[in-house]
């Protein structure tokens, strides 16, 4: 749905949600029930946005610390079980969850591990799924950069998501941890117009003394780094920040998986919640909680934008293209790749184009010509012809 350059989508405000809720450990179908049943109370409520921590469904895997002194059938155990429970877009969880959207009038962002939809294989990613209003699928997000033993467990994503969504009530992106310590990614993000832009993560936390990671539930969480980070994006991109972080405890571990929540080899105490709602000056409009199932709110208004933009707009009079830009790789990357297609055509940019055409005395549209022609004798020796 294509809205107008106004914030919002022309509204004057719009109610949102986070919800800060433990999954059922490693059991998709109750984690997705789960889910519908926190989308309809916040739709309820009125809000029109809703928004989930990372990896909800069925669960942040990396709590789990395997490594190779992890026992062997416990390790292929944890493996196949993430494999089993991981969603499929589209398939039928993406449909409870649309008529869910759909029953609550809201938009949905969640965070869940997706099964892989090429054929034969069987690699997880760590994928923030858009769901519309109407229940449909808008599109996916998968993390690009899987953080330390993350890598265990998921894929990396491509350029071919890093999106926006042009909704009724704005436009809605996001991305997933410490994508969004990445600078250049989220300047992408910036760059494509947010109004409302989804930070997700698995908790907040603390440098630890016995662990790497402690949990920080001190006062508004402020050790953690990503209390931090939400404030400055929210300020760069002049947008309305909606930070979901996780939550478990020993009580959201299934009977069978109990052997894994008494062992050696999980750390999820950090994942204690913290999530937030900032506003695009930096302020927050739901401070830090961290309480279990509780689900935030904040009316965000679209003067909040404008205010904020008038003083300092990086899409508009604070930019400086002509001095830096981001490049941006945006197709998808597969493992094959046909013959007499793996060579990008020559391209130049408007202005070298107009300096060899100055230089050479040549004129632009006749550069323009050579070039094209060139390309096509390329691609024809390439296919041998």
């Amino acid at each position: 749905m294509k809205t107008r350059n106004v914030p919002l989508g022309g509204r004057d405000s719009v109610k949102v949600a986070v919800v800060q809720a433990s999954p059922v450990f490693m059991d998709r179908e109750r984690t997705v029930e789960k889910a519908c049943a926190l989308i309809r109370e916040a739709g309820r409520n009125r809000a029109e946005l809703v928004t989930f921590s990372e990896a909800f469904i069925p669960v942040y895997p990396a709590y789990y610390t395997v490594g190779y002194e992890t026992p062997a059938h416990e390790w292929t155990d944890y493996m196949i079980a993430l494999q089993d429970n991981s969603i499929s877009i589209p398939g039928e969880d993406t449909r409870a969850l649309g008529e869910a959207a759909r029953e609550a009038g809201a938009h949905v962002v969640m965070g869940c591990n997706e099964l892989d939809d090429r054929p034969g294989s069987r690699t997880v990613y760590n994928t923030l799924l858009f769901i519309g209003k109407n229940g449909e699928v808008l599109g996916r997000h998968r993390k690009t950069m899987p953080t330390y033993t993350e890598r265990l467990y998921w894929g990396k994503g491509d350029g071919s998501d890093i999106r926006v969504f042009d909704t009724d009530i704005g436009r809605i992106g996001g991305l997933i941890c410490w994508e969004n310590h990445m600078t250049l990614l989220r300047a992408a993000m910036i760059h494509r117009g947010e109004d409302f832009h989804i930070a997700v993560w698995p908790g907040n936390w603390k440098r630890g003394t016995d662990s790497l990671l402690d949990p920080d539930t001190s006062p508004g969480g402020a050790m953690c780094n990503l209390q931090s980070l939400i404030k400055v994006h929210a300020f760069e991109a002049g947008a309305f920040v909606l930070s979901g972080c996780g939550y478990l405890d020993s009580d959201d571990f299934p009977e069978k998986w109990h052997y894994i929540r008494d062992g050696n080899h999980i750390n999820y105490e950090w994942a204690c919640g913290g999530s937030s709602i900032v506003n695009p000056a930096g302020r927050y409009l739901a401070e830090p909680n961290f309480e279990k199932d509780a689900i935030l709110y904040a009316e965000c208004h679209a003067n909040q934008i404008k205010a904020v933009k008038a003083v300092f707009d990086s899409l508009g009079h604070y930019s400086r293209w002509d001095i830096a830009r981001l490049e941006l790789r945006s197709e998808a990357w597969g493992p094959e790749v046909p013959m007499g297609n793996n060579q990008a055509p020559a391209e130049l940019p408007n202005g070298e184009l107009r300096r060899i055409s100055e230089k050479y005395e040549i004129g632009i549209e006749n550069l323009e010509a050579l070039l094209e022609e060139l390309n096509a004798l390329s691609a024809a020796g390439r296919r041998g012809e």
